[in-house]
């Protein structure tokens, strides 16, 4: 049986004091359930309100709702509603469906960041321009206690604005500074805090001029370029996380007085598990009961079902298809191959962490000359003038105009702009730096299954069978959840094709599905269980009464533009790999029809990633395209990597990019575009240099105020963020 324990009660006197009502109140009272799905399959608004308008027919349910970007759906139902009969009801309706683990994607959830760096920015915006109408008033001529007042005013807005809003260049500074290195945020803060020091001297002495709108238009277009940033891989999370959340998070455990559901965590090696037809395998074990295929297609990329009975393996992950199976666990939890994968993902995000991107190498130059500069030009000045004032207000003036803003904006600017573009394409870039990866890319490596293929067998000879056997085939094909049923079912609907009036259809795990028509036994399945034919190609086989047995053929239905997009590549000087876990006569024969010369076929997870890193060890940028758990580690070990939308979870997140639509033609547009960023983006870094190398003298010069060299780097900001737009 099932056992669901509340959470410990709080504190409250009046619950401590009477325990039986509590009791009382929770049999009476039935909690409801939080249920969340992953949904691989949907890509579009029409496919978000059949979910949620299948979800909401079904008794028990109380409310659902479908995230697009996360492909999954969060449930709320009463206590008798569980995972799998969610997931019969979606699959009933077309759709593919998977339990999460809420618990392991709770930290994925929140984006605390990105509204924390939203809610900054706005405050320094509205500050900004509070701050701005009444430097007006003083560039228009006010003086004397009108003009202090003024500044006054300025300075009680200025000042917690700055303190709030700044925060994350305080911290990141300091944060450098404890750990004795300099970063882009160490000459912001100092710029800001000058400007800031600068201004409040310059008010308390009646002075001209103050800079408050400076530091608070430096603020905001720092934060700016800051939340561009932190957008452009707003998407990405942990892969390592999705993975664990793809465990199944409730078992079955078969006992001698019966069968009781139980946590994932309760499991230990040598428990009787019973995994359904169309649940996923919750750990590494063997069969000692039951007969079925099992579908290993996201784990090895094996296109055809397997046969699987009593002393076959089976592996965390893989997906039972026609039979009901005892499974007896040699491996659970963190030992299973699922949380093995899960660490070589770990292990390959780690290594492409430690890319450098373009823009810390120009903070490693810039910072140390800002500060130096900035330095000289205070001691020369105080030397020559021993006016502090002067020296520190042209100081101050040169941490300005060295422009910490336009560089700061190069890269997000950029990036964003292309994002845009590249989104519009059917393209969502996650990673902050994979354009620039993705710009050296050099060799792309691709899975089959799923990636380049349509993930789905496709019949290729339903024209040679007479009206008769398709409508029979038909009938006998819906009483399967077989994948070559379900496509055949699907091809002769389309067909027109009505299905015949059978009786006693029966699936036989392993084998097929047999009924009875007009008095004949016919069967549609495995060649040795039909009686007939040749089992070297991928078909299923109907045999009609005594009549010699019929194969429908099935072939990996090439994904649109694939063969257009290897074409280009190889045209373009990209070295194209084909990488599949299937087997050498399948993964040689789609290769011939691609036209890709290398080709390396029944490839383990740990082959792909270990061929991947050998790639890269010999000097190779690899750009790695797939989409099953297989390819999991690969995608995170590669230089840069894309992924369908049609893959899990745990592919997607790993990959920098995530193809949107059915199409492979962006991901050309991706590459090409890609390069033209990091041009654009080179061409920031050039403006802001030659800008600097301009006006920093005029700074040092002290030919300009703090105030004009706020105004410089505004236009110099301006002028990085037209050319970025140039992108689009």
């Amino acid at each position: 049986m099932t056992v669901a324990m509340r959470p410990p009660a709080s504190a409250c006197p009046a619950c401590a004091a009477a325990p039986a009502a509590e009791a009382l109140a929770d049999a009476a009272v039935p909690q409801d359930v939080n249920i969340v799905l992953s949904l691989p399959s949907i890509h579009c608004a029409a496919c978000i309100s059949g979910v949620e308008r299948s979800l909401a027919a079904t008794d028990g349910v109380k409310g659902a709702r479908v995230n697009l970007t996360l492909k999954r759906a969060q449930i709320e139902a009463g206590s008798d509603v569980t995972a799998d009969d969610l997931i019969r009801v979606l699959e009933n309706a077309g759709y593919e469906a998977h339990e999460l683990d809420s618990t392991a994607l709770r930290a994925t959830e929140t984006d605390k960041a990105g509204r924390d760096l939203l809610m900054r920015l706005a405050v320094s915006g509205f500050a900004m321009m509070n701050i701005m109408l009444l430097s007006v008033a003083v560039w228009s001529g006010a003086d004397g206690q009108t003009r202090d007042m003024f500044h006054w005013i300025s300075a009680a807005i200025a000042l917690p604005t700055i303190g709030f809003s700044a925060q994350p260049f305080f911290k990141h500074a300091w944060t450098a500074l404890r750990a004795g290195r300099l970063n882009m945020d160490v000459p912001i803060s100092l710029a800001i805090a000058l400007a800031v020091a600068t201004s409040l001297w310059e008010t308390s002495l009646s002075g001209e001029h103050a800079y408050f709108d400076a530091a608070i238009t430096l603020t905001f277009f720092l934060l700016a370029g800051r939340y561009l940033d932190h957008r452009t891989r707003a998407a990405a999370r942990s892969a390592a996380e999705e993975l664990a959340a793809l465990e199944v998070p409730r078992v079955w455990r078969v006992r001698d007085n019966g069968e009781e559901q139980i946590a994932m965590s309760e499991l230990v090696v040598g428990d009787l598990i019973r995994v359904r037809p169309g649940g996923r395998m919750p750990v590494d074990g063997e069969i000692v009961g039951g007969k079925s295929e099992l579908d290993r297609s996201l784990l090895t990329g094996e296109t055809r079902p397997i046969c699987a009975g009593v002393g076959t393996t089976v592996s965390a992950g893989e997906v039972n298809l026609t039979g009901p199976l005892t499974i007896r666990a040699s491996a659970v939890g963190r030992d299973t191959s699922l949380h093995r994968m899960a660490d070589l993902v770990a292990v390959a995000e780690s290594g492409r962490s430690r890319y450098t991107s373009l823009a810390d190498k120009a903070a490693k130059l810039y910072a140390p000359g800002v500060h130096i500069l900035s330095a000289l030009a205070f001691a020369g000045w105080y030397i020559y003038t021993f006016d502090l004032r002067t020296a520190l207000n042209i100081a101050a003036a040169v941490l300005i105009i060295t422009c910490p803003c336009a560089l700061g904006l190069a890269v997000p600017a950029v990036t964003t702009a292309a994002s845009g573009r590249l989104f519009r394409k059917g393209l969502l870039i996650k990673d902050s730096t994979a354009l620039e990866r993705m710009a050296q890319v050099d060799t792309v490596v691709f899975d089959k299954t799923g990636t380049l293929t349509a993930g789905t067998p496709e019949v290729v000879n339903l024209g040679d069978h007479s009206r008769r056997d398709l409508g029979i085939t038909l009938a006998l094909a819906e009483g399967s959840s077989h994948p070559l049923s379900q496509s055949l079912a699907g091809a002769i609907r389309d067909a027109g094709i009505s299905p015949a009036k059978l009786t006693d259809i029966t699936e036989v795990p392993g084998h097929g599905t047999e009924g009875s028509w007009m008095g004949q036994v016919v069967r549609l399945g495995r060649a040795s269980w039909v009686g007939d034919g040749d089992s070297a190609e991928t078909c299923a086989w109907l045999r009609v009464g005594d009549l010699v047995a019929d194969p429908f053929r099935f072939a990996d239905q090439i994904r649109d533009g694939a063969e257009v997009l290897v074409s280009q590549l190889q045209q373009n000087g990209y070295d194209v790999i084909l990488m599949s876990g299937d087997t050498t006569p399948a993964v040689e024969a789609f290769a011939d029809r691609l036209e890709i010369a290398r080709w390396i076929a029944e490839a383990l997870p740990e082959d792909k990633a270990a061929r991947v890193a050998q790639l890269t060890e010999s000097g190779k940028k690899v750009l790695m395209v797939g989409d099953g758990l297989n390819d999991t580690a690969a995608l995170a070990g590669a230089h840069a990597s894309i992924s369908p939308a049609s893959a899990l979870d745990a592919a997607r997140v790993a990959s920098d990019v995530v193809l949107l639509g059915n199409s492979l033609d962006p991901i050309a547009d991706a590459l090409a575009t890609s390069r033209v960023a990091i041009k654009r983006i080179r061409q920031n870094f050039t403006i802001a240099t030659w800008y600097n190398i301009i006006a920093v003298p005029l700074a040092v010069a002290g030919l300009c105020s703090p105030l004009i060299a706020a105004l410089a780097m505004s236009s110099s900001s301006i002028t990085v963020s037209l050319n970025a737009l140039r992108l689009k």
